[in-house]
């Protein structure tokens, strides 16, 4: 594929505080740790402090893949943990081993194009670290969502236009939900794909996915694994006593004394102060009480601790002993979840999205009252997508990388103008005419200073009327450009489906049918984490 860069801001397609961030602005400063650089990588690398029990961690990952071995190998006798995976899970053993993380819900089927990109960035970026460090081991990680119990959110995707839905009543966490129900979601999947190419590939992936394994966490790791095990990527499902564990006195401590909510509480008015738009708001009592199929809130009401909707209720004492007995059972909200993150990674990055780098940025001050290092923030990489096709299309047009990203009506004006044999402009005209009101206003003046508004007056209604006779002339060679324009229509409709990214609305799935496992290779040769660019990939 070729590539052509184009910068984030350029697109229109992130906030200010993203682009405030990515260009150092030094009113964000307090509120991260260190710039995502290479030199921001090496001088974290200096005093980074690992509270991480490795031997744990390595072998929970361990048990955690065996099971899938295991279970893989009764219909597939010689299945096998990838090699890469298998070394990078017993690298974490090491003092000089490090973690590049992403985090994402278990959407079916791999939901948008973004999951699979939040990937990619993390392992690219692992690759570019040990070129840099060949000292150090870098081992890139997949967090499952797995106790999330957002079931809408990661129920359907859209794939060649198409929704697909996995209807089924769910509660509680996700990650425990048994994927039985999803045969009329994966014949509907598997009937978009077709047969050609490799399409019967990824059928065969998600076929056994979705109905061999009996928790969908489980049914998620053999997919992501199948695509991204070679490239040495571990997952993780921390939904896990074991590994709960290590994050029991931060959960009886905060649960009891309220330090986040007190901690983000004030951040969140410092970033509003600088206009930043909150993502999320913590609660008193940032964790759920899950048991079963039951993920729910936990409140503090009447001198008691409460699950709400249930008659569960525990007194401080009781709550403190089921910390200890039964800490699986106690699953941050989005807030704390990045803190039990880096209490059990030797983690030094996180890679998200736009909306994730900003609520990342509400939660430095927490992580400073617990004695965790914050991590590195890191944008994940962005993509568009350009079938050959497409790509002649674009080039008759004669439309550049970043003209794409422009709303359909302005690129449209904007072609037109470019294109046309007459000049569509008035701004000529209106340049000659506001020097004419300057006189004017400045004659009026010296008559009676209170013409002054009277005279601006004149000249916005003449502006104005100039504009609208400036829309005619270019809606009126429209007309003379139909045909062209409607081309515009039909590449704008492919790239950026519903007015939105490409990233954000199709599956991955038709571009693996077409190009197989190339289409991830690809994507980890052009995508560069540290340039913070979008990529306009084009076959």
């Amino acid at each position: 594929m070729d590539v052509a860069c184009i910068s984030y801001k350029e697109t229109g397609y992130f906030s200010p505080t993203v682009i405030d961030y990515l260009e150092d602005k030094p009113e964000l400063k307090e509120f991260y740790s260190h710039r995502p650089t290479l030199d921001g990588f090496a001088e974290f690398l200096k005093n980074k402090k690992v509270v991480a029990d490795r031997e744990l961690l390595a072998d929970t990952i361990d048990d955690q893949y065996q099971l899938i071995e295991q279970y893989a190998r009764i219909w597939d006798p010689g299945f096998a943990v990838p090699q890469p995976v298998q070394q990078n899970i017993q690298s974490l053993r090491s003092p000089n081993t490090y973690t590049i993380t992403t985090g994402h819900q278990l959407n079916i089927f791999a939901g948008p194009l973004y999951f699979i990109y939040k990937i990619v960035t993390a392992i690219k970026l692992t690759q570019q670290l040990k070129a840099q460090f060949p000292d150090k081991n870098f081992v890139p990680v997949y967090w499952m969502a797995s106790e999330d119990h957002d079931f809408a959110e990661i129920n359907y995707t859209t794939i060649g236009g198409k929704k697909v839905h996995w209807w089924h009543e769910a509660t509680g966490a996700t990650g425990r939900i048994h994927p039985e129900t999803m045969r009329q979601a994966l014949n509907q999947y598997k009937g978009v794909l077709g047969m050609e190419h490799y399409a019967p590939e990824l059928a065969t992936i998600v076929e056994t996915a979705y109905t061999r394994f009996d928790r969908l966490a489980d049914a998620t790791r053999y997919m992501v694994n199948a695509l991204f095990g070679r490239y040495g990527l571990v997952i993780i499902d921390a939904d896990n006593k074991r590994l709960k564990q290590q994050f029991a006195p931060i959960i009886e401590q905060d649960i009891i004394e309220q330090n986040s909510f007190k901690n983000i509480t004030t951040t969140n008015e410092k970033l509003h102060q600088l206009g930043v738009h909150i993502q999320v708001n913590p609660r008193e009592i940032n964790f759920f009480y899950m048991k079963g199929s039951l993920r729910e809130r936990l409140v503090f009401e009447d001198n008691v601790y409460k699950v709400l909707n249930t008659e569960i209720s525990f007194t401080e004492a009781k709550l403190k002993q089921a910390i200890v007995s039964n800490p699986e059972r106690f699953s941050p909200n989005v807030v704390m979840r990045p803190l039990y993150q880096e209490c059990i990674l030797p983690n030094i990055a996180y890679i998200g999205g736009g909306a994730e780098v900003v609520y990342w940025l509400e939660l430095k001050s927490n992580f400073e009252h617990y004695k965790i290092d914050f991590p590195i923030l890191i944008l994940r990489n962005s993509g568009l997508v350009v079938r050959k096709e497409s790509a002649a299309k674009i080039k008759r047009m004669e439309l550049a990388p970043a003209d794409l990203f422009k709303p359909t009506d302005i690129l449209k004006n904007y072609w037109i103008k470019k294109h046309s044999d007459h000049n569509l402009s008035l701004q000529t005209e209106w340049a000659e005419l506001t020097g004419i009101f300057d006189k004017l206003k400045h004659r009026a003046a010296k008559i009676d200073p209170t013409l002054g508004p009277s005279t601006e007056a004149v000249q916005a209604r003449l502006k104005k009327a100039l504009d609208n006779l400036e829309k005619k002339l270019v809606r009126s060679e429209k007309q003379n450009y139909h045909t062209r324009l409607e081309q515009i229509e039909q590449i704008k409709a492919e790239l950026f489906p519903k007015d939105s990214l490409q990233e954000r609305n199709e599956n991955f799935g038709l571009l693996y049918v077409k190009w197989g496992q190339w289409f991830i290779d690809e994507l980890i040769r052009n995508f560069q984490p540290l340039a913070f660019e979008f990529a306009v990939l084009t076959e």
